[in-house]
């Protein structure tokens, strides 16, 4: 009985690994190879479960490109849990507000286990823009200005733990080692926001402020991206500053709901 559980949990996990994958990509899809590469799962065992969860309309292969993207029962269900989850429309006008007073790109980011996931964006108007994070991307906590606004912003004791079981540095280079994020911890925490100096894709600056929920925890975060010219000092401690009150406002605002 213990064995199959075990198994069972496995089968979801890895169902849960797929869909957060298809929901990363654009609205094109993803190939079935490109979905197993990116779980770590082998190829016949990813088209197993897609084949699975289309069965139950979680997943939905397009007929003449065989790429896969959410299904409709998904779409369902996230209707049903937008009234406790979604904050969207509470922070439409703050996000709307960022990306037309600065010109830059501007996010809201969810926090979702050990990760980070677009779920608002707006450009703004300057031409040159950073296109690391769109709406569906997925990042790990300490990685991009958002994931690491939430990850400083946690208890002590969670920090530690999730550093002890998470090495980043296979998939996002040594500048993401324990010490590293340790120390751009540190200097959040001084600062109050949090700063990617283009650690994932070189010239692509991102700026990320933390969002709390009614207990205090940092359950959201909102973040700038753009080119590094337009994140030199002076105006990176003035985006900085923008970026921490409105992510104060928002909060105010979600606790009074």
């Amino acid at each position: 009985m213990a064995r199959s559980t075990q198994e069972s949990s496995h089968v979801v996990e890895r169902a849960a690994r797929l869909l957060r994958a298809i929901s990363a990509y654009r609205s094109d899809g993803a190939s079935t190879t490109e979905l197993a590469n990116t779980t770590g799962l082998a190829r016949p065992t990813a088209h197993r479960l897609l084949v699975s969860l289309a069965e139950q309309g979680l997943a939905d292969r397009d007929p003449k490109t065989g790429r896969w993207s959410l299904g409709p029962e998904l779409y369902l269900l996230g209707a049903v849990a937008t009234n406790r989850y979604d904050i969207t429309d509470q922070a439409r006008d703050i996000v709307d507000q960022l990306a037309r007073l600065t010109g830059e790109s501007a996010f809201l980011s969810a926090h979702r286990g050990d990760e980070t996931v677009c779920i608002l964006c707006r450009e703004g108007s300057f031409p040159l823009r950073s296109h690391v994070l769109h709406e569906g991307k997925r990042f790990p906590l300490g990685v991009a200005s958002a994931g690491l606004a939430i990850l400083s912003h946690l208890p002590a004791r969670e920090v530690d733990d999730y550093l002890r079981h998470t090495d980043l540095t296979p998939e996002w280079g040594e500048v993401h080692s324990e010490v590293q994020v340790r120390q751009r911890i540190a200097t959040t925490l001084a600062d109050g926001y949090a700063v990617n100096p283009g650690l994932i894709v070189e010239g692509s600056w991102g700026i990320g402020a933390a969002v709390f929920d009614r207990g205090e925890r940092p359950a959201w975060a909102l973040s700038l991206t753009g080119v590094e010219t337009r994140f030199r000092e002076p105006r990176r401690t003035e985006l900085g500053t923008l970026l921490l009150e409105h992510a104060h406002r928002l909060s105010v605002r979600l606790k009074s709901l």
